[in-house]
């Protein structure tokens, strides 16, 4: 169980940035298969609230859980970590 307080944080890659004020943020995870016992690779989009319009598609971000901005917006863009090349 999580302690009061602390929020869930997810590293992905911005797939879109075509919203004003709002990134897709593409996150991958390795899940271990329940019948083969062979890991696979899961993707979750979530849509995350960019104050600046500061990300850049394929840059490296950290999102970090917040209330509902939005329909769909319940993260928002922690920081930068990589700038696409």
């Amino acid at each position: 169980m999580r302690k009061r307080g602390m929020r869930r944080q997810l590293v992905g890659k911005i797939v879109s940035n075509k919203m004003d004020k709002t990134a897709i943020v593409m996150v991958e995870r390795l899940v271990k298969h329940r019948f083969y016992h062979k890991y696979v690779r899961k993707r979750s989009k979530f849509a995350a609230h960019d104050e600046g319009n500061v990300c850049q598609i394929g840059d490296k971000v950290s999102i970090i859980e917040s209330r509902p901005l939005s329909k769909t917006k319940r993260w928002r863009v922690n920081k930068v970590i990589a700038k696409a090349v």
